[in-house]
């Protein structure tokens, strides 16, 4: 098949949806397939195009073996609402008006959500381009925006819901990250023989313990310590200062260090939280290359994997528990529902109360004075991945939905 990715995120940016949509471009090109990405100049988590792309147009490229278009983006560190959605429509609009004139003709339009907006062009581009539309959704939308408080006009949400379920609608197929927002999209009539549970998933050889490295540890100061991390965007939805409050009941405890890999809105803040705080068992480190992290994770000896206490939540799977799991790292999950129901099914941490510090302290002094503990949960999840969230078998899930169409 030639199969086209829509996505406003991709490396050499790093994240979830960056690493989700990659890999499994990457996997269906082993298959044989004819793959290509139609992306935004890359700008994400820092606001800012990066510098070997300003200033460029349309870029063509190729990154392991895969095509890549990108188009313009307004790119903005603000976090007001009206600069966020112009980040948004700005792209939604690229795609079509120049990135169509660079995509050659497809069977299947892969369109990732969020953002919502995008929806449009891929169903536009499906019709430009004689292919079939799939509509992925990793997270709903507008939703989530509505329940963390970042959407609030009444016209824009009634026009996002409108959109919402028109992309339902006209979508061949919707694939959906986590079996709540299957259950979600089916409770609310639309067809069910079209809507398909296609999880997160992990490559379970670039994930593993193997890859612990001492001399990093060395580096940042952790090599005789305890060192729990928390690795990925620093936003709003993670609620992250639970982490730091978590470190400031354990801080007489020297040999214990929380580590923070990443950016988003949300560090300054944090950062500022801890010097506030006086805390000096918690250190920050900056934006990794994607290459970096199999290194980082399997370097820890546990991390913690928060979401704020809300129902919209309980339907979340963070893709990073998945390479945390096939590290042998044990997770300690501040999260309800179907994460905390997956981490006490393959025995793989400790599952505690969202939002709440105290629980999180509780379960870091369990874990670092229980040796035995760790390596056990540890193995367990390498187990549980190894049989369940192989990148692999997901993508071949992924392909037989797009073959039967």
């Amino acid at each position: 098949m030639r199969i086209l990715f829509l996505t406003q995120y991709c490396p050499p940016e790093v994240g979830a949806p960056q690493n989700r949509i990659f890999e499994f471009a990457k996997k269906l090109k082993e298959f044989g397939h004819e793959v290509t990405i139609l992306t935004a100049l890359p700008n994400y988590p820092r606001g800012e195009i990066f510098d070997e792309y300003k200033g460029r147009g349309v870029v063509m490229e190729e990154i392991e073996g895969i095509k890549i278009v990108r188009t313009s983006i307004y790119a903005t560190k603000s976090k007001q609402f009206t600069k966020r959605l112009r980040n948004y429509l700005s792209f939604t609009f690229s795609s079509v008006l120049s990135g169509a004139k660079h995509i050659d003709k497809q069977d299947v339009i892969i369109t990732e959500s969020p953002p919502l907006f995008l929806g449009f062009s891929g169903f536009v581009l499906a019709k430009l381009k004689g292919a079939k539309f799939i509509f992925n959704i990793s997270d709903l939308w507008p939703e989530s925006a509505i329940k963390l408080g970042v959407l609030h006009n009444k016209l824009f949400i009634k026009m996002s819901v409108w959109l919402e379920e028109f992309c339902y609608r006209r979508a061949a197929a919707v694939t959906c990250q986590t079996q709540g927002i299957v259950d979600d999209i089916v409770n609310r009539g639309f067809d069910k023989n079209k809507i398909h549970l296609l999880t997160n998933g992990v490559d379970t050889e670039l994930f593993k313990k193997e890859n612990r490295d001492e001399d990093f540890r060395r580096e940042i100061g952790i090599e005789n310590k305890f060192a729990l991390c928390y690795a990925g965007i620093h936003g709003i939805a993670q609620g992250l200062e639970v982490i730091i409050n978590a470190a400031e009941i354990v801080k007489d405890e020297e040999n214990i260090q929380f580590v923070f890999v990443g950016d988003g809105p949300e560090k300054q803040d944090l950062i500022n939280l801890v010097k506030e705080k006086e805390l000096t068992n918690v250190t920050f480190l900056p934006l990794q290359p994607k290459t970096n992290m199999p290194k980082i994770v399997s370097s820890m000896d546990a991390a913690i994997i928060p979401l704020k206490k809300l129902e919209l939540f309980k339907g979340a799977l963070p893709s990073k528990m998945f390479e945390t799991l096939a590290s042998e790292i044990p997770i300690i999950l501040p999260v309800q529902g179907e994460a905390a129901k997956l981490i006490n099914n393959a025995n793989a941490g400790i599952v505690v109360e969202p939002e709440n510090s105290k629980e999180i302290a509780e379960a870091v002094l369990k874990l670092y004075n229980d040796i035995e503990l760790r390596n056990e949960l540890g193995q367990n999840g390498r187990a549980y991945v190894m049989e369940n969230y192989a990148r692999e078998n997901i993508t071949r899930k992924l392909e037989k939905i797009l073959m039967n169409l």
